[in-house]
């Protein structure tokens, strides 16, 4: 289960299906543009969304939209859509052949395996408190800001040129 950069291309796939619907046709290209990455990722990302229910895709002209309201689409869900790939594994990887003639090296891992579990449980039980809402709405808030500051900008560009 350990976090990929998947993860938070996936929140950003999700806020620009939100924020463009009805403007652009929001396909794996657009998305892949937004995100700064290569469309292939953007298509086995959203693959990954679409198996676990968050979004729907169409051929052709279709391009992505959500299938759940944003309110109802947690980190979590995300998280286990994209990064989920081995249960057993867990978020931390432990190094895989520490010195058995070592002491530290015969125990760490005992010693660390039920605190990382519970860190582990902690960061998922968080990760269920926050929905993909809270992130679009942020990004609304930024862009509007954004806008107010360029609008602001180029009004005192045009007074210093009319002096």
């Amino acid at each position: 289960m350990q976090i990929t950069s998947r993860f938070t291309i996936a929140v950003h796939i999700i806020t620009a299906i939100d924020y463009f619907k009805g403007m652009y046709r929001v396909n794996s290209e657009f998305l892949a543009g937004s995100a700064g990455v290569n469309p292939v990722i953007v298509r086995t990302v959203i693959g990954m969304l679409r198996e676990a229910g968050i979004v729907e895709t169409r051929r052709g002209a279709g391009g992505a939209e959500l299938k759940k309201p944003l309110d109802k689409i947690t980190f979590y869900d995300i998280y286990m859509a994209v990064d989920s790939v081995n249960e057993e594994e867990g978020l931390f990887h432990f190094h895989e052949q520490p010195n058995p003639d070592c002491p530290v090296g015969r125990n760490i891992h005992k010693a660390l395996g039920a605190r990382l579990k519970a860190v582990q449980k902690t960061m998922e039980e968080e990760m269920k408190k926050v929905t993909v809402d809270d992130v679009v709405k942020e990004t609304r808030r930024a862009i509007m800001e954004e806008s107010a500051q360029t609008i602001e900008s180029e009004s005192n560009a045009d007074i210093r040129e009319e002096k």
